[in-house]
């Protein structure tokens, strides 16, 4: 089997470009900045906000009302701050991507409650009238919305359609006049008693898009659910019993409820990286303000080896957490189309990173943390969600390498009609790989743009890019059709790219940072970026090398075993 176009040709993203084994360094140089104005205005909004919720927000009020409040939503929408990428015509900021993040994470860095809140508001909830309503619908919805006089959620999951969210049952039958008639239930929806949900549901033609507006007759939100953290958040169960939605309240065209659904989660999960990098700030702050002041041994716990350890990982690796975040951003304002496999390798990171970041500043905090009403029990409880909601981590991992797959098996004939790039609908088919070397030419990867400084770490990048794409094929050649049951392959392929794709992020950041004031005065950004890119390396070789040695078989057998012993088998003797 020999390749029918070209092996190289560009894909549509600069993530999938590396399972091609490409480094398309024009994507990604120069690293992307805020424009001067758009700069000012996020600095001027930011400010806002900070002198807004010190004065008027507090953590433990918030969590004992189970609310962020009215008045903290109506005074943050006064300051402009609930409509931010919101055309002004209706009432917004008109903020690139970037600058909408930069602001969200601020709130990430506040309070988890409040980020989620506006982040289901913003990123998620009024996300899709922005994107596909029509200009009377953005007219009607936005104004009130941008201002915080209304909130909006995000009507997607149920009890049976979590991670599998094509296969919802709610059921909307569209009327002789263009209305639909919805029936159905939601689960877990951020802002779902408020005033606006963006509901999809099954329809004749595939799904359907629906603005369903509080009030209407037989839209209820009749149970809260209780949670371990973000008390703050108002979550709800919303039922459907024969709800008419009028035509005027359809975003789209029925038939592209799941495309609009999915292209609102791809460009939701942005914010959420960006507001993990927020929230690790704020964490980082706490560590270091508690280990300078605590002494132990006759010394300050600052001085201790194991603590510069968990300190220092969490700068090393938030630096390029951060430069892959703003990266993924900068592709969607410079006008990349497809940015789904970057933002969801922007959530599962964060999300993860997060999470093992508040069990180090934890651990460093020790008897203190564990008490209740302390703030990193509240940050402990709140983070545990993020891996999950906005598309579950093992889900999206399996997008990320079967998305990254496809780009392979798009080069040959037999395998361009596969389903990999959509694995939330289908995990597809893959037709037999011919199991010979493929015939076929390929450019050698290099970022060419790269500061001389930054040559070795460069070089490793291309190596990796190089032998990611071998490893593809590999597994390809060798599992054939079954690749889409291989998780565990999949897991270290995600991993891996993910961690080639912040170097890159890295790299290109730290180029510019060198070029704007040189490299001796850019000594701290330089020291860090050698840590995160060393260490990330380190981790694509052991993802890689394990996809050929491995004990997948053994752990495949032992979970088996466990299974038939309803629990843990051997016994002591």
């Amino acid at each position: 089997m020999t390749a029918t176009r070209d092996a190289t040709a560009q894909p549509s993203s600069f993530a999938k470009s590396l399972f091609a084994g490409a480094l398309p360094d024009d994507m990604v140089f120069p690293y992307p900045q805020l424009e001067k104005d758009e700069s000012r205005t996020v600095r001027q909004l930011i400010s806002s906000a900070r002198d807004f919720l010190d004065d008027n927000y507090d953590s433990r009020t918030v969590e004992e009302q189970r609310w962020v409040g009215d008045e903290i939503i109506s005074g943050l929408g006064e300051r402009g701050l609930l409509g931010l990428y919101v055309a002004p015509e209706y009432g917004g900021q008109g903020l690139s991507q970037t600058g909408y993040c930069r602001v969200m994470e601020e709130f990430g860095g506040y309070d988890a409650s409040l980020s989620v809140v506006m982040g289901v508001h913003q990123s998620i909830g009024m996300k899709p009238i922005h994107m596909f309503g029509t200009e009377d619908q953005k007219a009607r919805f936005l104004p009130d919305l941008a201002a915080g006089r209304k909130l909006a959620g995000f009507g997607l999951t149920e009890p049976s359609a979590g991670s599998d969210a094509y296969n919802v049952a709610s059921y909307a039958e569209q009327q002789a006049d263009g209305s639909f008639v919805l029936n159905g239930e939601k689960r877990w929806i951020g802002n779902g008693a408020k005033d606006v949900v963006v509901v999809f549901a099954r329809c004749e033609t595939g799904h359907v898009a629906l603005t369903v507006e509080r009030g209407m007759d037989g839209f209820e939100a009749p149970h809260r659910f209780d949670t371990l953290g973000l008390l703050g958040n108002d979550l709800r169960k919303l039922t459907f019993n024969d709800v008419r939605v009028p035509k005027e309240n359809v975003l789209g065209e029925p038939g592209d409820g799941f495309r609009i659904a999915m292209s609102t989660l791809n460009n939701g999960r942005m914010s959420l990286g960006t507001g993990v990098v927020g929230a690790t700030k704020k964490l980082i702050e706490q560590a270091i303000e508690y280990t300078t002041n605590r002494e132990q041994f006759g010394m300050s716990l600052s001085e201790f080896e194991l603590v510069q350890d968990k300190v220092g990982w969490m700068v090393s690796y938030l630096y390029g957490l951060e430069s892959m975040a703003y990266m993924t951003t900068g592709l969607v304002d410079s006008g990349v189309g497809d940015y789904s496999v970057e933002s969801a390798m922007s959530k599962v990171s964060s999300t993860e990173f997060i999470w093992y970041a508040v069990n180090r500043v934890f651990q460093l905090m020790g008897g203190t943390a564990y008490m209740a009403d302390s703030p990193i029990a509240r940050t402990l409880r709140d983070t545990r969600i993020f891996p999950i909601f906005e598309g579950a981590n093992d889900v999206l991992r399996a997008f990320i390498a079967l998305s990254g797959m496809k780009v392979i098996a798009d080069e040959f004939e037999d395998l361009r009609k596969i389903e990999l790039s959509d694995p939330i609908r289908t995990m597809g088919t893959i037709a037999d790989f011919v199991r010979g070397r493929v015939s076929r030419t390929l450019n050698p990867a290099q970022l060419e743009t790269a500061h001389p400084a930054l040559g070795e770490h460069a070089d490793a990048v291309a190596d990796q890019t190089k032998r990611l794409r071998g490893t593809v094929e590999k597994l390809l050649r060798a599992h054939g059709k079954d690749v889409k049951f291989r998780q565990r392959h999949q897991k270290r392929l995600a991993d891996a790219s993910t961690d080639i794709f912040a170097q890159v992020a890295t790299i290109s950041r730290t180029t510019s940072l060198f070029a704007d004031q040189g490299v001796e005065a850019s000594g701290q950004e330089h020291y860090i970026a050698d840590s995160f890119c060393n260490r990330a390396a380190a981790r694509v070789r052991s993802q890689l090398n394990r996809v050929e040695d491995n004990d997948d078989q053994q752990i495949h057998s032992i979970a088996r075993v466990a299974y038939n012993h309803g629990g843990y088998g051997p016994k002591l003797h």
